[in-house]
């Protein structure tokens, strides 16, 4: 052990075992008893921080009834719900951790997921329950305990499933005895990622993550305890739980208002009804939110600051955005891996726009060159000339452990040396600002240049008439690769002949990079966090390309 000037024996200990979320939770729950924690305005109820912390004891000691202890998993297929809050907070009191799944997934990959990760429960919302029968009986794995929750329609419980009533009803409100002593390096959170494959990388999130996630929320905003907060997208995944949602929330002592679907003319009415001081979404949410509020004109009087993450936002609709919902508009840039990493503040729109802004306080982001077959040095940075492109990479010490769940190898690829390395590619500036351009997967080569997606749908999308697209490739014998766009009209009557007129007068464009082919489409698809997913689009043109439904122009 190294020398220190002093006898640090009681620091360590200290700050090892008692610097955790949940020890935060606790002192929120003596310092504010009877504020409001949570508000679920569907049912019309709510709970204060004490009824908050007994309903998640009575989860704790189900939980612990199932034999459920240190380093077991407890799943979660549950919407924005109360039950997730409960859920959020009971296993860690009994060591356990939780993995919130994504309700949207098919039942043979939730099913993977379950052998993968071996829940001891998993607890899920009544209206996903035909998922989770088909996959509990597709598993390998089985749990102890099925508990259907969040049952407002009245459903029958599935046979040999218990009711969340049933199964937490009757058991004691008090702090359950826990048989271990906590540690800030401990597991107490699992996620998913949101990418394509069959069976979602589960990240493991230790409790000074989570504390750290947390007080980077709360140093933001700031978020203190009189805010009240509202998170549009699920809580399952890092930017649901930790931008705005229960982490930084019950951590701050503020109130959570839940939302099971997003209804962006719910939204402007609650965020009246409930004083609401922060939303947060991604941009596919703040569009659909302004469109509804250039309707209804409702009061936002409350609100402090909208958040989005997911993708940039382009400098109109982020005006749009500052004008008709709120002057205070944040972005976000990050991974599941290490929640956000970047920064743009409002005082950084809109004229910063389009990039994701500047490295976090206790973050570094970096370009660095993209070298064939192996990541580049950390140190071996592109130009910041705002043009030569690299990969993008992350220095997250606080926010994440830098490992997967069970695979050993797709980790080695990912972290190096105390860095994530993205993926993403992007540029940076000489204030190093970073701008994304695409996914190295995505990459396109069309007569031996370069071209991400990102380039193109932005060029397209300064279209009046066009309200978003996605951009991929095909093969070409000429030249390679044939960029393709599709794209979803903003309305009225648009003919492919005028994508391509516009894309021909676009400055944005070169030749090479303009598409070839052009297809009309009513939605884009998206992964839960909002970002597009080009692998599936690909897929679909190369099946178009077959079926001869397009045309080259």
């Amino acid at each position: 052990m190294e020398e220190r000037t002093y006898d640090d024996t009681m620091f360590r200990d200290t700050f090892e075992h008692e610097y955790t979320w949940l020890n935060g939770f606790r002192r929120n729950v003596r310092r504010f008893a009877r504020r409001t924690a949570v508000i679920d305005p569907e049912t019309g109820r709510s709970w204060t921080y004490r009824e908050l912390d007994e309903e998640a004891n009575r989860l704790a000691h189900a939980l612990q009834a199932d034999g459920t202890g240190k380093n077991d998993v407890v799943m979660t297929v549950l919407r924005n719900c109360p039950e997730f809050c409960f859920s959020y907070i009971a296993p860690r009191k009994i060591g356990a951790i939780l993995m919130p799944a994504n309700f949207n997934l098919a039942c043979r990959e939730l099913a993977l997921l379950m052998e993968h990760n071996r829940p001891k429960v998993l607890i899920y919302s009544a209206s996903v329950a035909p998922l989770v029968v088909q996959a509990a009986g597709l598993s390998s794995w089985k749990p102890v305990r099925l508990v259907l929750a969040d049952n407002r329609e009245g459903c029958a419980v599935p046979a040999g499933h218990e009711s969340y009533e049933s199964y937490t009803g009757s058991r004691s409100t008090d702090e359950p005895r826990a048989a271990f002593r906590p540690h800030i390096y401990d597991e107490v959170l699992r996620l998913c990622t949101s990418g394509t494959t069959a069976l979602p990388k589960s990240v493991p999130i230790n409790d000074i993550n989570e504390v750290l996630s947390a007080h980077d929320v709360i140093m933001q905003y700031p978020l203190s305890a009189r805010d009240v907060t509202l998170n549009m997208t699920p809580w399952f995944h890092r930017g649901g739980c930790h931008c705005g949602g229960p982490c930084p929330a019950f951590y701050a002592g503020c109130t959570l208002v839940v939302m099971r679907n997003f209804q962006p003319k719910t939204v402007l009415r609650w965020v009246s009804a409930y004083t609401i001081t922060f939303i947060m979404g991604a941009p596919a949410n703040l569009e659909m939110l302004a469109h509804a509020q250039e309707l209804l004109h409702c009061d936002l009087g409350s609100l402090k600051g909208i958040v989005t993450m997911g993708a940039p936002l382009t400098h109109e609709s982020c005006l749009r955005y500052m004008n008709v919902l709120s002057p205070n508009i944040f972005n976000g840039y990050g991974t599941t891996e290490t929640f956000w990493n970047s920064f743009l503040r409002p005082y950084d729109l809109p004229h910063g726009a389009g990039s994701v802004g500047s490295s976090c306080i206790d973050d570094e982001v970096r370009v660095v060159r993209i070298a064939d077959g192996m990541p580049g040095s950390p140190d071996d940075t592109v130009p910041c000339d705002g043009k030569t492109l690299g990969e993008i990479i992350i220095r997250s010490p606080e926010k994440t452990t830098y490992t997967y769940y069970h695979d050993d190898e797709t980790a080695a690829k990912k972290f190096t040396g105390g860095w994530m390395y993205t993926g993403d590619t992007g540029t940076w500036d000489e204030d190093q600002v970073v701008t994304v351009c695409g996914r190295k997967d995505d990459m396109m080569v069309v007569s031996g240049e370069n071209i991400f997606p990102a380039q193109v749908e932005e060029a397209i999308c300064e279209s009046p008439l066009v309200k978003d697209c996605i951009v991929t490739s095909v093969p070409d014998r000429v030249r390679g690769q044939a960029v393709v766009a599709y794209v979803v009209p903003e309305g009225g009557t648009i003919t492919v002949e005028y994508l391509k007129d516009f894309c021909a007068a676009s400055p944005l464009l070169s030749t090479y990079k303009r598409p070839r082919y052009f297809a009309l489409i009513d939605t884009i698809p998206c992964t839960a966090t909002g970002k597009k997913i080009h692998s599936a689009i690909r897929t679909k043109a190369a099946e178009d390309l077959a079926a001869g439904r397009l045309r080259r122009l």
